[in-house]
């Protein structure tokens, strides 16, 4: 699933490509992907200016200068491709946004959605999110706190989007194995030492993954040499098996909360 890095990576590049454009038509070929009767959001949608783009969480918000929103969830599988529909990849859209001869598709959009909104529809949708890791907000004090709250195991904790926003599977376990902390430890053992490294792995991860595009393959447009460059910078995400890169012990795969998980049961404590 793409997280917060994937996300604030889709957000920067597609600033500079559709920011302060206006969107010329809309196509939807998948009714269920957005939230009102197609014709109204064509309506609503097409020959408005994109005034600006915001990430929140694993969420993508398109600012339309009617003072609606598009406010856009990815969920398991969801991508998205800009360009000319001669270079378009063959996968099924589910809607796209035209921007003169180069169009914006979101692809794969099956249990993703992207939905019209008001500015209080959005509001009560993401109010439920926790802090966003990366901003200044998000202290050392804040997440000792936060930590401190807590229960259940690491890895439940840091996947919970009311508890941190934006972090999924690949970058819990990441994050743990930064921290040199196993994901199966309980938040309330956790001693402060271990919660400031929990800290500064946090923001370190996540900043480097939003600096090389992320993890996923599927570049936004042609050309597009940035998206997907954290993959092979992943030290035990998907690599069950393979030696750990820092004492050559095999990474171990588990599922904890029905969650695939991924750590070095040597050099993680």
């Amino acid at each position: 699933m793409p997280e917060l890095p994937e996300l604030e990576n889709y957000r920067i590049l597609l600033t500079k490509k559709i920011g302060g454009h206006s969107i010329d038509r809309v196509d939807v070929w998948r009714e269920k992907t957005i939230n009102v009767p197609p014709e109204m959001f064509r309506r609503e949608v097409a020959g408005r200016r994109i005034e600006r783009i915001e990430r929140r969480a694993k969420h993508l918000i398109f600012r339309l200068n009617s003072g609606k929103a598009l406010l856009l969830h990815l969920m398991l599988s969801g991508w998205m491709f800009y360009g000319q529909e001669r270079h378009k990849p063959e996968r099924s859209a589910q809607v796209a946004l035209h921007f003169g001869a180069e169009s914006l598709y979101f692809i794969s959009l099956r249990l993703g959605y992207l939905h019209l909104l008001e500015p209080d529809e959005l509001e009560r949708t993401l109010n439920h999110l926790g802090p966003e890791p990366l901003t200044p907000e998000f202290t050392p004090e804040l997440c000792a706190g936060l930590i401190r709250q807590r229960r259940s195991r690491l890895k439940t904790a840091l996947v919970d989007q009311s508890f941190i926003s934006g972090i999924g599977n690949c970058y819990s376990d990441e994050i743990c194995f930064a921290a040199g902390l196993l994901p199966t430890r309980l938040c309330s053992d956790l001693r402060d030492r271990e919660i400031g490294r929990l800290y500064e792995a946090i923001r370190t991860v996540l900043s480097e993954a939003v600096r090389c595009g992320g993890y996923m393959a599927h570049p936004l447009y042609i050309g597009d040499e940035r998206t997907g460059g954290f993959d092979e910078r992943c030290k035990v995400y998907d690599r069950g098996g393979e030696p750990c890169v820092r004492c050559g012990h095999p990474i171990v795969f588990q599922k904890v909360s029905s969650r695939k998980c991924f750590y070095c049961a040597n050099c993680q404590q």
